[in-house]
């Protein structure tokens, strides 16, 4: 195992002192030590918030180090990030390369029993904060689409949009009922479309000739 060290400070005067810097490193290489790890390695962060991930160069050197069978060590989760989410993200890459986190302060260590249930728990917290937010988007959808308001792609066959609202397209509407008045009568999607074709109706694009792949997502929609 290697152990790839993570230590940060937010100030530049903690950076030009040092302490800081070299106390975090020092329980690092105090960890490293007594878990029998093959080398050290330590990058580090001067000077730099923890609110974004992205942003911080020697968190990114880290993180790239980081291979199968290793461990990021951090002093504690807020010298990683002081981001929830981010935290998340990160301990869920790690996992994705059967590496480990181990955070000193908090006592959070995904090589032993306990630590990897705590960094279970971190991803159930997660998937929970996704279908969260799933849940909220499929109910505001469905709010949109009640109030007959467009919720993206393209305008369905049957409707034109009109100050963001799907309103009915008379001449369209006929063709949608011929279909399944046809479909209804047995003929096949290519019979629908040759004789949508026969009656001159066009596609929503404008064209006289009807694929019949058209016509099945216009009976499906209109089922769904």
């Amino acid at each position: 195992m290697k152990a790839i060290g993570y230590v940060r400070v937010s100030t530049e005067g903690q950076a030009q002192d040092g302490v800081s810097l070299d106390a975090q490193e020092a329980k690092v290489h105090a960890w490293a030590n007594l878990n029998s790890a093959e080398s050290v390695t330590v990058f580090r962060d001067a000077g730099l918030s923890g609110k974004r991930a992205d942003n911080r160069p020697g968190l990114q050197e880290a993180l790239s180090a980081v291979g199968k069978g290793d461990a990021l060590i951090v002093y504690s989760l807020s010298r990683l990030t002081r981001s929830t989410k981010d935290t998340i993200t990160i301990a869920e890459a790690l996992d994705k390369r059967g590496a480990d986190l181990v955070s000193l302060s908090e006592k959070i260590d995904t090589t032993t029993a306990a630590g990897k249930m705590v960094f279970r728990l971190m991803a159930v917290l997660s998937e929970f904060e996704r279908d969260q937010i799933g849940e909220r988007t499929r109910l505001a959808l469905d709010h949109k689409r009640a109030c007959g308001e467009k919720t993206g792609g393209d305008v369905p066959y049957g409707y034109r949009l009109e100050g963001g609202r799907l309103v009915p397209d008379a001449g369209e509407q006929k063709a949608v009922v011929l279909i399944h008045e046809l479909r209804g009568a047995g003929n096949s999607l290519r019979r629908i479309a040759r004789e949508l074709e026969a009656r001159g109706y066009r596609t929503k694009t404008g064209l006289i000739h009807w694929h019949p792949q058209i016509v099945k997502q216009i009976l499906e929609r209109k089922a769904a």
